[in-house]
């Protein structure tokens, strides 16, 4: 999960702990150009949803071919966004090369192998706290960068939600499980940027490992988007008759938080 970057010196509301993982910053422009890719997006979003897949059945699943999916899980996994991770499943060893999916690549036919091992390679997101660096500290460049990731992500989610509310058969519980909040407050920068950590804080309060987790619980996909509403368009008259400051909103820091991800982070998406 990728998230803007907290304030010095503003204290998080909950003790880290071991199992809480540090912010890292993302201000290689590389490793966001290789997040902002829109197939690499999906494929994030699919494993943090889904858990651990092969290239064969992100392939099957986003409609790509097998080599199209290879290729993109190994360049997430050079910057860190994916892992190889153990599976029991064991396949016939053919000879085939490192990475290399055995029959064609170009047309996804044939499972991929792990180097030197007769199984399939399976891929899971890796969890994380990360953040984008400020807007005011991002070059033109990654400027272009964040807005076209965010432009996918934020549409991703929109898509997602839709999906679910169409096409949803839930009857129990679940059916009912659409909370949501909207709202404004009259903020300083310094006030949001505390307010964002606190929000991190909670996610992380109810985080807990796959064998800690209770039977009946699912993904829940948790999204947090501020930003600073824009001033009230008035005449100097009205001004003056609704007195100085009156319909002017307050200016506050926008928080820009993605995820890889899809990006269940570590808090995220993971890969926010």
């Amino acid at each position: 999960m990728a998230h803007e970057p907290g304030t010095p010196g503003v204290e998080t509301p909950a003790v880290r702990t071991s199992a809480t993982p540090a912010p890292v910053e993302l201000s290689d422009l590389a490793a966001l150009k290789v997040l902002a890719q829109p197939r690499r997006q999906r494929m994030l979003q699919h494993l943090t949803l889904h858990g651990r897949a092969t290239s064969a059945t992100l392939a099957r699943a986003l409609g790509l071919n097998t080599g199209s999916t290879s290729y993109h899980l190994r360049e997430l996994a050079r910057y860190g966004f994916v892992e190889e991770t153990e599976t029991a499943t064991e396949t016939v060893t053919t000879g085939v090369g490192a990475g290399v999916a055995e029959g064609d690549e170009e047309t996804g036919t044939g499972k991929e192998r792990a180097s030197g091992h007769g199984r399939e390679r399976w891929w899971r997101a890796v969890p994380g706290d990360r953040r984008f660096p400020p807007r005011s500290r991002q070059s033109a460049e990654m400027r272009l960068v964040m807005d076209e990731l965010n432009h996918h992500a934020y549409a991703a989610d929109l898509e997602l939600f839709e999906q679910l509310q169409r096409d949803s058969a839930e009857t129990g519980p679940w059916a009912d499980a659409f909370p949501y909040s909207r709202g404004t407050v009259r903020l300083t920068p310094l006030e949001l940027r505390a307010f964002f950590e606190e929000y991190i804080a909670l996610l992380n309060r109810y985080k807990r490992p796959e064998a800690e987790t209770p039977a009946g619980a699912r993904t829940v996909v948790t999204r947090f988007l501020a930003f600073p509403a824009p001033f009230a368009d008035v005449d100097a008259d009205a001004e003056s008759n609704a007195g100085a400051g009156a319909g002017a909103c307050a200016e506050v820091a926008l928080v820009r938080p993605t995820d890889a991800a899809p990006v269940h982070s570590g808090k995220e998406t993971e890969p926010s």
